[in-house]
């Protein structure tokens, strides 16, 4: 053979040896990269920040459990994902059973916290690049209560609350904040961050209390009965009238000058009690004016005197209408 033969064939012989070596590497990154099994939690993570909540089951290969579906896509997922920050991808560790683990890194309201997914390869796709999935598993739940309501929010989504509670399928990791924000009740928002499918999680208390708005509401109608139940008093002249407030006098009244006033109308306490809104007891005063004459010597003299009364009211809100009706015993 000649010399020209001879190096003519090493340098294919060197071509074909570099271009394994090269295919080689080529695979190795492939299976390092978007082949790893850091891919498909790359992929799950994005579309959980995304709202895809059907992408994101699909690869999480998650049943989800009885419950409520309103955290599982749109915006409730997405407000979910949005609080996490400074997230990073750890380096794949096997663990029994062929099966590796990808932790993930992250912070949220500035806590450091971490989040481990369990993968197994599936197979291969041209012969050469592996193939990654979750291990199939079951998303956690997360339960909300809410005091004397039938309705709260859920990562600002409306969710119906029935007998005050219900429990919500929710994918992990993620923060979820429940609140309710009516006009006639409010509870301040609390929060509960998910980091993995088996973490216990306490449940979401909302604490609600009347607002504002009620109690000046309820206080309008207190303030409208007292004053219609005054001037029905001074109508009817009488120093007992169907009312909170009354007055005892064994002398006589003459005709046409009783004159009743309310001044102090009932400070507004609503509190929950078995179930229902309640409000306090009712405490004012009423000032009684008029003349009188003694029975005892026949002079005439007025009559003015401020009086304490106290009664009960039964409160029923249904939506944004509200009922008082006052509770008088005689």
């Amino acid at each position: 053979m000649s010399q020209a033969l001879v190096r003519t064939a090493a340098g294919w012989l060197l071509g074909l040896m570099l271009a394994v070596a090269a295919s080689i590497v080529a695979i190795n990154v492939v299976n390092n990269t978007v082949a790893s099994p850091q891919q498909p939690v790359r992929e799950y993570l994005d579309a959980l920040q995304q709202g895809d909540g059907g992408k994101a089951l699909g690869l999480l290969r998650a049943t989800v459990p009885p419950g409520n579906a309103a955290m599982l896509d749109g915006s409730a997922l997405k407000t979910a994902a949005s609080r996490l920050a400074n997230i990073t991808l750890g380096q794949p560790e096997e663990r029994p059973g062929g099966q590796v683990m990808v932790p993930v890194q992250y912070t949220i309201d500035g806590s450091r916290l971490r989040t481990e997914f369990l993968l197994e390869q599936t197979g291969t796709e041209w012969l050469f690049f592996k193939t990654w999935a979750f291990v199939p598993s079951r998303l956690p739940t997360l339960g909300v209560t809410v005091v004397n309501s039938s309705e709260a929010t859920l990562n600002g989504v409306p969710v119906n609350m029935p007998a005050g509670r219900n429990s919500f399928a929710v994918f992990y990791p993620g923060e979820y904040e429940a609140a309710l924000n009516g006009e006639y009740f409010a509870a301040p928002p609390t929060r509960a961050t998910i980091t993995s499918r088996d973490a216990p999680v306490a449940p979401l208390n909302l604490l609600t209390e009347a607002t504002d708005q009620l109690r000046n509401d309820v206080g309008q109608r207190v303030k409208e009965f007292l004053d219609g139940c005054a001037a029905e008093a001074v109508k009817q002249q009488r120093l007992q009238p169907d009312c909170p407030f009354y007055f005892s006098s064994t002398n006589n009244v003459g005709d046409g000058t009783i004159r009743w006033t309310i001044t102090k109308y009932p400070e507004i306490s609503i509190e929950p009690f078995g179930g229902r809104w309640v409000v306090a007891p009712l405490d004012g005063k009423a000032k009684v004016e008029a003349v009188q004459q003694s029975s005892f010597t026949g002079a005439w003299f007025p009559l003015n005197e401020e009086v304490d009364f106290s009664f009960t009211t039964r409160l029923d809100v249904d939506g944004d209408t509200i009922k008082v009706t006052p509770l008088l015993t005689y």
